[in-house]
């Protein structure tokens, strides 16, 4: 279904969606000038394809999108009505309709959009995902783009917490990209969480949607946490979208031996909040989230408990624990700091990763990020 009542305008703004050339600006142009889609395509004297389309325009893919929308719950929003997120729609180049798949309402309230590299460490998607359970389990919504690596930890981070997220997609909702997360876009909808895109159904994966849906996911959302990142990664687009629109831009540090750290690191010294803990999100946000930042000290009493009841280290594990790094430190490395035995190192390893201090990396082990 959509959310307005003139029939007419839908059909033909739908129909200037589909014209050649006319991106998000451009369309807005139009409806500024003409004051209407509906006058644009009876009053408009555009040259070139963009005339020789609006004498002409391809009915065939509204009815498809139109289709789509009566789908079970299914939506489309149009900039301008009430329910067009407000957060998105003072964005310069706003997309002037939204396909909505899920719970619309996630749209308007309070988002934070989670970011980083497609091939993390596995630190890094167990960072994301830890930030992600711990800020939808208050109350956030968690936006990002259904990538691979940071995007889906950040996902199911927060369907972890039984919380909201939203996957912003560069490619009509009626395909999933990339394919293999068919069923993480399904579980987000089943989870009553939501799909949105600003292509119509029937659009495919191009390069050139990925780094433009970008500005959806910090447009939607509060601020932009940044999760390993390359120098060149796509991640730090939508940073620097997030920034230009005027929303808060936070970067987790790594270790300087870590290459997908640098990223985090530049956007740290060009003036982006440097966050340890989830915390650190909350009381920066706390002007913008009086009712969600009041409720993480009884998440830290169950993070507490839940520490309690992890069974006690003795004195060698505990030891062993000090020398491992968060970086990948291989076993022949921790022989010589511990000054245990290889088989007692490996023993030990095994446990420490069984019950959840230690992950195996490639090069070795590294710590993490849940019980210290």
């Amino acid at each position: 279904m959509h959310a307005t009542d003139d029939k007419e305008e839908l059909h033909y703004r739908l129909a200037l969606l589909h014209a050649p050339g006319v991106g998000p600006v451009t369309f807005s142009d139009l409806l500024g000038r003409y004051g209407s889609a509906v006058a644009v395509f009876r009053e408009g004297r555009e040259q070139g394809a963009l005339g020789t389309y609006l004498r002409g325009p391809d009915w065939v893919a509204v009815e498809r999108d139109l289709a789509w929308s009566e789908e079970p719950g299914c939506r489309l929003l149009l900039q301008g009505e009430p329910e067009y997120p407000e957060q998105l729609a003072v964005v310069a180049d706003a997309p002037p309709v939204l396909f909505v798949r899920g719970d619309a309402a996630l749209l308007s309230g309070p988002q934070l959009s989670m970011v980083g590299s497609r091939n993390p460490t596995p630190l890094g998607a167990e960072t994301a995902r830890e930030f992600a359970h711990h800020l939808a389990g208050v109350g956030l919504t968690v936006t990002s783009g259904l990538a691979l690596g940071i995007d889906a930890a950040a996902h199911r981070g927060a369907l972890s917490a039984e919380g909201s997220t939203v996957a912003v997609f560069g490619t009509g909702l009626d395909r999933v990209y990339p394919a293999r997360h068919r069923e993480l876009a399904h579980a987000i909808v089943e989870a009553g969480s939501t799909l949105v895109s600003e292509f119509p159904p029937g659009t495919a994966p191009l390069p050139g949607h990925f780094p433009r849906r970008n500005r959806i996911i910090s447009g939607l959302s509060l601020g932009t946490l940044v999760v390993e990142a390359a120098p060149r990664s796509g991640s730090l687009i939508t940073a620097r979208q997030a920034n230009e629109q005027g929303r808060e831009v936070f970067a987790v540090p790594g270790s300087i031996h870590n290459p997908l750290a640098r990223g985090c690191h530049q956007l740290i010294r060009d003036g982006a909040k440097l966050v340890e803990t989830a915390q650190d999100i909350l009381e920066e946000l706390a002007p913008q989230l009086e009712a969600i930042v009041n409720t993480p000290p009884a998440s830290r009493e169950a993070d507490k408990a839940s520490r309690e009841s992890v069974p006690e280290l003795d004195k060698e594990q505990l030891e062993l624990l000090v020398c491992l790094d968060h970086s990948p430190t291989s076993v022949d490395r921790l022989v010589e700091r511990s000054g245990l035995t290889p088989d007692a190192v490996s023993s030990m390893l095994l446990l420490l990763e069984l019950q959840g201090y230690v992950v195996s990396v490639a090069g070795g082990y590294a710590r993490t990020v849940k019980r210290e």
